[in-house]
């Protein structure tokens, strides 16, 4: 059989066998043919290769491979032994459908720079996107498949495994490829990245409950790149962005505040209110956070307002349960949700205390009300239409409009940006009853000039991933939680 010119250069690299791998070749356009050692008494693979990088809507790399089905883990020490060229060159443990440039895939990428992000692109020829690793000089790397879900796993010297934050949804079909690979981020350059101890190993349904992450992140929504703050064992919840920088969020009854970009989170003493929920929210002048609590009296939550440093409580409300969220702009009035004779609607009342006042009558709930920054609307969520959608209002209750198209999924939790021109809000599919916690949900986006809607990210999470308003002081980025379920 007569075998063509691009037969004969591809055919020698798919039949090598490097280690563990059954085949290597280079994937996508490359300008030069990429090259695959694999030295057996070090355990190591050498892989050089060029390549324009590996993001947009297609990859161009050096890819060693092998094909599996079900659920596994890739696990690899990565280096670099020149430090010259680009500094986002790349090696990845990589999980790809096929071989095409454009294919499905999901890697966890290890840059010259230092820094690691889990990247996927979620559909043949759709765009890339990543969440970026807080830790830098990360000596091993691990991505995992479960199910439908990929997480990374990092290590510095010495240290073991622990999960990076963050997952991403990439449905593949069995059998899919398996491998690592390289991207010189230039696609005249040549560069070389070597992995070590690398391991393929199958992943076998967990005994027992699968253990529960949570990982503060922060989305820039121009680009949607995510950044991972914070990950930890548990749950928590709702992040607030400072004028400072920091974010403030709840867990084990508790406000944590920790900086936007990283750190350790430290505990905000709230007095009295030591079981709170995640409808909390800071003052416009910055300088106090309200607060909804349930450790005292009959223990269903109310509303406190306390110093943003903290300190003392000091109780809004009388009637109960109270779910606060949101500050007017001069400060003065503080908007909530409250369920009074078996119905939940919204309500407003004064933040130096008194009587409230009743906004909304529909039937069903009534919930999440937040001030637009001019003070001229309260936006809000209701299932009086039969989904979940978001609704606004003038600051007395009147002219009350859907704001959110009937586009079968139910919305939650209205954010409107600083300079009031966007609304970014909680997206769960039809079938979801409330707001419950890990699921698979959406942060959308809003122009409410046009009314257009695009999607920020997809992730796992829904209750305590944005109850609160998070966007950060200049506009640019949001503050969410995902949840991660590892076994």
């Amino acid at each position: 059989m007569r075998m063509t010119m691009a037969a004969l250069l591809v055919a020698p690299a798919l039949l090598a066998q490097p280690g563990i791998f059954g085949g290597h070749g280079d994937v996508g356009t490359v300008l030069h043919p990429g090259s695959v050692e694999y030295d057996a008494s070090q355990k190591t693979y050498r892989i050089t290769a060029s390549g324009e990088n590996i993001w947009g809507t297609a990859d161009a790399l050096q890819y060693v491979w092998k094909k599996v089905s079900g659920d596994v883990s890739l696990t690899a020490e990565v280096s670099f032994p020149a430090t010259t060229g680009d500094p986002h060159k790349k090696g990845v443990l990589m999980i790809r459908q096929s071989l095409d440039g454009d294919s499905a895939y999901a890697d966890a990428a290890a840059h010259a720079s230092g820094l690691t992000s889990l990247q996927s692109r979620e559909t043949q020829g759709a765009a890339t996107h990543e969440i970026q690793g807080s830790q830098t000089a990360v000596k091993k790397l691990r991505i995992t498949k479960v199910g439908d879900y990929f997480y990374m796993s990092i290590a510095g010297e010495g240290e073991p495994l622990r999960p990076a934050g963050g997952s991403m949804k990439v449905p593949l079909k069995d059998p899919f490829y398996v491998g690592i690979g390289v991207s010189a981020h230039n696609k005249d350059a040549i560069e070389t990245v070597v992995f070590k101890n690398v391991e393929v190993t199958p992943v076998t349904p967990a005994s027992g409950q699968p253990k529960l992450y949570s990982t503060l992140e922060t989305i820039t929504v121009a680009s949607t790149d995510r950044r991972v703050t914070y990950v930890a064992p548990g749950r928590f919840e709702a992040p607030n962005w400072t004028k400072d920088n920091m974010l403030i969020f709840n867990g084990d009854g508790h406000l944590h505040r920790i900086p936007a970009d990283g750190g350790k989170p430290e505990t905000i003493d709230t007095g009295i209110a030591t079981r709170l929920n995640n409808d909390h929210a800071i003052s416009p002048d910055g300088t106090m956070i309200a607060v909804s609590d349930q450790s005292q009296g009959n223990h269903q939550s109310q509303i406190y307002v306390a110093p943003i440093g903290g300190g003392a409580a000091r109780k809004i409300t009388e009637k109960a349960p109270s779910y606060f969220h949101g500050w007017s702009p001069d400060g003065k009035t503080l908007a909530f949700c409250g369920d009074r004779n078996g119905n939940f609607d919204v309500y407003t009342i004064p933040t130096a205390g008194g009587a409230e006042t009743r906004l909304t009558t529909a039937d069903g709930l009534d919930d999440g009300p937040e001030y637009s920054p001019d003070g001229k609307y309260i936006y809000f969520n209701s299932i009086r239409g039969g989904l979940m959608q978001i609704w606004r209002m003038k600051p007395d209750g009147s002219e009350q409009e859907q704001v959110t198209p009937d586009d079968g999924f139910n919305n939650w939790f209205p954010h409107l940006s600083p300079d009031g021109q966007r609304m970014v809000f909680l997206t769960y599919e039809k079938g979801v009853d409330g707001h419950p916690a890990d699921k698979e949900v959406m942060l959308r986006v809003m122009n409410l000039a046009n009314r257009r809607i695009a999607i920020l990210t997809k992730l796992f999470g829904g209750q305590g991933t944005i109850n609160v308003p998070s966007w950060s002081p200049d506009g640019r980025r949001l503050a969410f939680v995902s949840y991660q379920l590892i076994p």
